[in-house]
């Protein structure tokens, strides 16, 4: 390992560098790089702070009663006659994305997965080491020239491109993540701008050159204030790079509640630059669960009964199909999570009719297209999806029968909590955590790939039922001792993996103390 090389000494007064420089890292972290992050941080931090406080003081207003609802001040933005700006010829046909975390085997294999297009993900399914984050870089600066390899050291395999690949997108981190590594003025980078900042200036000429652009997606955000503050970001950035204002194309994932009350002014800011929506359903549950956390009216089922079908879930994604319809721009679907199971027929056709099952709905409600986690799964949802839409989207299909009130969004899901969903949130929460801690941001658990947001629903609901006393179908209360009995039984059958004592201590904080805004902020301080 390298020592950590300060980059100070390059220019950049203010700047240092705490991560090794490894070989290769120096293309990536170059002080012309360098310093475009930096312009960035220094307009956009304290506005980034500013939108954090206001998260803060949202939620301290529902934790004491208020309530969600959609804005008397923007009912012009929503009762307005625009649209968004014209897309770009390859983010017309979406039918089918994936998504993985930027490890350079998993960035040639979705690029080669048939699938029209890659989210290369520096988020939820990327665990945050320095590492993770610059290679990431890297294997992204290959891909996007064409020249990415890979020989698998076990088996000898040569992975390359094919000739005809999937369409990049990027999902940098959520605003509230750190990286910690770089420091300016004596604070760490955002995150979110570290991941954009080195990708667009790294790769956006290369990508117009090769007749495509410097397209991402935008995660966790909560409000239009904050896609607001994305475009700025994006202005700023092109105006950097002598790129045309509007090159940049962004999809906002509507993954938490509050969002949902704001998906047309959310498009409208960002209308210069917006690529659509995507129904990002598994932190919407999470965001559901902590939006609401200290209503004793809005407990949830087992996680495994919260599906689709709820009609919190159907109103909320046909809300989307609607206005991003009207605004002439995309509504992708969510994920399927199932992932091909080999070693078992019946199950693995099992997995496979739920995909179907799901992906038939989505396309019958108008979405334009769909993500999966897995490249098997490409064809069972391309399938699907072109039986009913064989055209390159459903922009025609306006959904003008789709009327969903606040009360819609708001309805909790009905069902039971059982002891076995105690304990499959028990162990989802430490053995993910425990790959989290690990460098490992995405983990086949139980036949689902697991990332960071379905692990939050894990923890969440623990808190909820804890913090509640909510019961059982059997009647028992979950409080704190029952908790610790089935997490004893279940942290007993996990001996010999290398972090389970401190995942586990993670979990207990985040299901017996204050509720924690995201599971990766007190993880991130144990990674490295």
């Amino acid at each position: 390992m390298s020592t950590p090389t300060p980059i100070a000494a390059t220019g950049i007064p203010g700047l240092e560098v705490l991560g090794p420089i490894r070989t290769g890292y120096e293309r990536i972290l170059s002080p012309e790089a360098l310093d475009f992050v930096a312009d960035l941080t220094r307009r956009f931090r304290p506005r980034l702070g500013e939108l954090m406080n206001a998260r803060a003081e949202r939620q301290a207003l529902l934790d004491s009663g208020a309530t969600l609802d959609f804005m008397a001040e923007t009912a012009a933005v929503r009762e307005g006659a625009w649209t968004v700006a014209p897309l770009p010829p390859d983010l017309l046909r979406r039918t089918v994305e994936i998504t993985g975390p930027v490890e350079r085997k998993m960035v040639i294999n979705a690029l080669n997965s048939g699938a029209n297009c890659f989210m290369a993900d520096f988020e939820d399914s990327n665990a945050p080491t320095w590492d993770n984050n610059v290679q990431g870089q890297n294997n992204l600066y290959d891909a996007v020239r064409r020249t990415i390899e890979y020989a698998d050291p076990t088996s000898g395999k040569q992975y390359r491109l094919n000739e005809v690949t999937a369409t990049l997108l990027v999902r940098p981190r959520g605003l509230h993540l750190p990286e910690r590594h770089v420091v300016i003025d004596g604070k760490p980078v955002p995150g979110c701008l570290f991941d954009f900042g080195l990708y667009f200036f790294h790769n956006a000429r290369a990508l117009l050159g090769r007749g495509t652009g410097p397209y991402f997606y935008l995660p966790k955000l909560q409000s239009h204030r904050e896609a607001r503050f994305w475009n700025d970001v994006f202005i700023r950035a092109q105006e950097l790079l002598g790129i045309p204002s509007g090159t940049i194309k962004a999809t906002v994932l509507i993954e938490t509640l509050p969002a949902a009350f704001q998906m047309d002014e959310i498009l409208y800011e960002l209308r210069e630059h917006s690529a659509g929506l995507n129904c990002g359903r598994w932190d919407y549950i999470f965001s559901f669960i902590k939006t609401r956390r200290h209503d004793s009216q809005a407990i949830l089922p087992d996680r495994s009964q919260v599906t689709m079908e709820q009609p919190f879930m159907r109103a909320y994604t046909q809300l989307c199909v609607r206005t991003c319809h009207r605004r002439g721009v995309h509504a992708m679907g969510g994920m399927a999570a199932q992932i091909p199971i080999k070693n078992d027929p019946a199950a693995n056709s099992r997995a496979l009719e739920k995909v179907r099952a799901d992906k038939l709905r989505e396309v019958m409600d108008g979405h334009d297209g769909t993500w999966v986690a897995h490249p098997g799964l490409v064809s069972v949802a391309r399938e699907v999806f072109e039986a009913v839409m064989p055209g390159p989207n459903q922009l025609e299909r306006r959904r003008e029968d789709v009327h969903a009130s606040a009360a819609d969004l708001l309805e909790v899901p009905r069902g039971t909590r059982t002891e076995e969903g105690l304990r499959l949130n028990v162990r989802v929460g430490i053995q993910y955590t425990e790959a989290w801690l690990r460098g490992n941001g995405c983990v086949p658990l139980y036949n689902l790939m697991e990332d960071a947001a379905t692990a939050e629903i894990s923890r969440a609901q623990l808190w909820q039922w804890v913090q509640n006393k909510a019961r059982l179908e059997d009647g028992r209360a979950i409080d704190r001792a029952l908790y610790e009995k089935l997490r004893d039984d279940e942290v007993g059958k996990l001996s010999g993996i290398p972090h389970v004592q401190q995942a586990q201590k993670i979990l207990d904080d985040l299901v017996l103390g204050e509720f924690v805004d995201f599971l990766t902020l007190p993880a991130y301080s144990l990674l490295e």
